[in-house]
């Protein structure tokens, strides 16, 4: 079990997260971002901020055409399983349960995009929005110019102890992705796993549940 990345009085205080407290856990300092007029996506199920193209992560799919199940358990500060494995073209439900006693995320995504969310995500400590063990989800940030900042992309949940979500993903074409927790400090403590997109066996068919 890798170690928490919080002061674990800050924990029984409930008092919101400093930058000095943050500022040790992480390992390397990201770059700025540029934030868009609107609302600012957290998850980036577009694949991220710029104009370069960046690797499809696929898209929220039906439930219809849902043909596995998956659960992912979010840890102190790593997910159970580690390593998840889907094909090509196949639609997911993702039963996503912290059961740590921090908030935590499960988030779909490549890793140039979990390090430029996890600037926002420090904005959302800085401003009071995201605790140790608590989510203030009624702050929501005005960043000026009619610009918002949520959390409710499709291919991202964030939880706090105790809480279970899902997320219905279908995912278009092979790619090597992540999934992650980028609330500050537990991606560098290593609460990431790798999410292989392959290719499908035409010799068999799956319907599962893990």
């Amino acid at each position: 079990m890798k170690s928490t990345v919080f002061d674990r009085q800050a924990i029984v205080s409930r008092a919101p997260i400093s930058r000095a407290i943050v500022s040790r856990a992480l390992i390397s300092t990201f770059t700025g971002i540029a934030l868009s007029i609107g609302v600012v996506s957290f998850a980036m199920a577009s694949a991220g901020h710029g104009n370069a193209k960046k690797p499809t992560i696929g898209q929220a799919g039906e439930e219809a055409h849902v043909s596995r199940t998956i659960e992912v358990n979010l840890e102190d500060n790593y997910f159970t399983p580690e390593k998840i494995e889907v094909t090509k073209n196949q639609t997911v439900r993702f039963v996503i349960k912290n059961t740590g006693e921090f908030v935590h995320e499960f988030n779909i995504g490549t890793a140039a995009m979990h390090a430029s969310h996890q600037e926002e995500m420090m904005m959302m400590v800085d401003h009071g929005m995201l605790e140790v063990d608590k989510i203030n989800r009624n702050m929501m940030m005005d960043m000026g110019e009619g610009g918002m900042m949520s959390h409710d992309d499709p291919n991202s949940v964030l939880l706090e102890p105790g809480e279970t979500a899902e997320i219905v993903w279908q995912f278009p074409e092979a790619a090597e992705l992540e999934f992650a927790c980028n609330v500050p400090g537990h991606y560098d403590s290593g609460m990431m796993g790798e999410l292989t997109v392959g290719e499908p066996d035409h010799d068999s068919v799956e319907l599962s549940t893990e």
